[in-house]
């Protein structure tokens, strides 16, 4: 519907009450057109048949690739897509990713927590709908922007401008894209999980990330510690996510399966198994288990039944029982394949390095089974890319037989390093991961679980450096100030960025000549205006 259709519709609704003296109906087409999204679930129908497009672009030719980074407020993530927009002309193909581990660090009324789902899980739901809130507000800003542009070329007489603009306005591109959100490992059985689902697709959510560790022993994917359940358990909290969706009229709505299989070595549960080779059976296939005769049994022993005989698996003081070691990889492939059966639609394998070779190992196996399989991979700052990197190479050129004396393996992350053929080729691998990892393991969504966090710390450590010391005031102003002017940054006029115009125009509407506006000629942020 164009912009001026919607005027006409505005009008005749107008035209058909006795007495609404003074409204306008552009004005109201105009506010229409900046509040597009009226719900929660009319954000997460959109962005959900939004990944759906893009998930088939990606199957049609693997540069379709998609990315997004991770956010902790509203106010950074509408900057990040007001910043993609400004410097690529279109968000097609980035998202915004909410990341559990920032929401316990840094949202918690407990104060920071570690990533181990002990923040308030109805915290998650309220950053989607905060998220979403700031996203729809920069369309709001921006749109403002256009019909004060549009009113000045009507004053101006100039019509051809106006079209112009008016076609613009109709082919405006919303700030809104799709959020992938951590639901961490449910928060509880498969009824809590299903529960606070719900309030993440009502709160806009079409993309929801679940994890198949134990939901009270969780664990940050980075970290040791990890404990899985078995399949059975995983797949119910999946069929809950999936549920809540189709309840809620998101029938296309996404679920990532996050398997942490890699580094867990321990499953809480020996999984129920009624017969050889089922999905239990499989699972329990992976027990570290020893031979145990009748007069070798212990107070309490477990024991299980396995190619006709009696074994005991291994089992720690807390009561956890272990994997056998170097059987990670051949879990991961059978989590994915099991989630990629019963309604997950992307996978997420969590590893301890990002290493093309053996993500793309994992993903040809899975997809020997499901042929469309395809990750979404956290590109952690956890890693220390730079040594990984350069140890990757120097591995290879080491296994070519080129000369790496010049080189120290457990050093290569010192500076001496910089500006060397090792390190200039090991940034380059890191500058195509990203494309080469889409092409070679199959990821489709490549994310950063925590860049603001990081950023955040690093530019306030830079800023109170320099404005607490010699510097003084010249730190903030050429640091910061100085810059969002040179760089077109928006939120150097900030009164205009939390809405300080956008209330203008409605006090216009409502109050007409009347209005007290704050946008006058006092108002300091016209200094900003060259």
């Amino acid at each position: 519907m164009t912009y001026q259709t919607k005027i006409i519709e505005a009008g005749k609704a107008i035209g058909a009450a006795p007495h609404w003296n003074g409204i306008e109906p552009e004005s109201v087409a105009r506010m229409r057109l900046q509040n597009r999204f009226r719900t929660g679930l009319d954000i997460a129908r959109y962005t959900a048949r939004i990944m759906r497009e893009d998930m088939a672009a990606y199957d049609a030719d693997p540069a379709n690739y998609t990315q997004s980074l991770g956010c902790w407020h509203g106010f950074i993530g509408q900057q990040k897509m007001i910043s993609i927009k400004k410097h690529f002309g279109t968000t097609k193909g980035r998202y915004l990713y909410l990341s559990g581990w920032m929401v316990a660090a840094l949202r918690s009324e407990f104060g920071p927590l570690p990533d181990q789902s002990m923040h308030e899980k109805t915290s998650v739901p309220a950053l989607i709908e905060e998220l979403y809130t700031f996203l729809r507000q920069a369309d709001a800003r921006e749109l403002g922007m256009l019909f004060r542009d549009l009113d000045e070329a009507h004053e101006a007489g100039d019509e051809m401008e106006a079209r112009r603009i008016e076609h613009a306005i109709d082919g405006y591109e919303t700030h809104v894209v799709p959020i992938v959100a951590d639901i961490d490992a449910g928060f509880g059985n498969a009824e809590a999980t299903y529960l606070l689902a719900r309030k993440f697709i009502e709160a806009g959510a079409c993309c929801i990330q679940i994890e198949n560790q134990v939901s009270d022993e969780k664990q940050c994917g980075h970290q040791d510690g990890k404990v899985t359940v078995p399949h059975e358990d995983f797949i119910a909290k999946i069929r809950a996510v999936r549920y809540a969706f189709m309840e809620l009229g998101v029938d296309d709505g996404v679920i990532v399966a996050r398997t942490d299989s890699l580094g867990a070595g321990l499953t809480k549960q020996i999984a129920y198994t009624q017969q050889p080779g089922d999905i239990g059976d499989r699972y329990n296939a992976f027990l570290d288990c020893e031979d145990v005769d009748a007069d070798e049994l212990g107070h309490g022993d477990v024991l299980i039944s396995r190619n006709g005989k009696l074994v005991r698996p291994k089992r720690l003081p807390s009561n956890l029982y272990q994997f056998r070691a170097g059987t990670g990889e051949d879990r991961c492939v059978m989590d994915c394949v099991h989630a990629l059966e019963n309604g997950a639609d992307l996978l997420w394998i969590e590893t301890e390095k990002p290493h093309i070779g053996q993500i793309g190992g994992m993903v040809r196996r899975i997809r020997e089974v499901h042929p469309t399989a395809k990750l979404v991979y956290n590109n952690s700052p956890s890693f220390n890319w730079t040594l990984n990197f350069r140890q990757q190479v120097y591995d290879v050129w080491a296994s070519e037989g080129r000369d790496v004396s010049a080189y120290e393996r457990a050093r290569l992350m010192s500076i001496d390093y910089d500006g060397t053929a090792l390190a200039d080729e090991a940034d380059e691998r890191i500058r195509t991961f990203q494309r080469d990892s889409a092409r070679e393991a199959g990821i489709f969504h490549h994310l950063i679980t925590l860049p603001t966090y990081h950023t955040a710390a690093l530019s306030t450590d830079n800023l109170a450096r320099e404005y607490f010391g010699e510097a003084g005031m010249l730190g903030y102003v050429k640091a910061v100030q100085r810059e969002e002017i040179r760089q077109g940054i928006a939120c150097v006029k900030h009164q205009n960025m939390a809405g300080s115009d956008i209330g203008d125009d409605h006090k216009e509407y409502f109050a007409g000549d009347a209005a007290l506006k704050a946008g006058g000629a006092d108002n300091t942020m016209n200094q900003f205006a060259a």
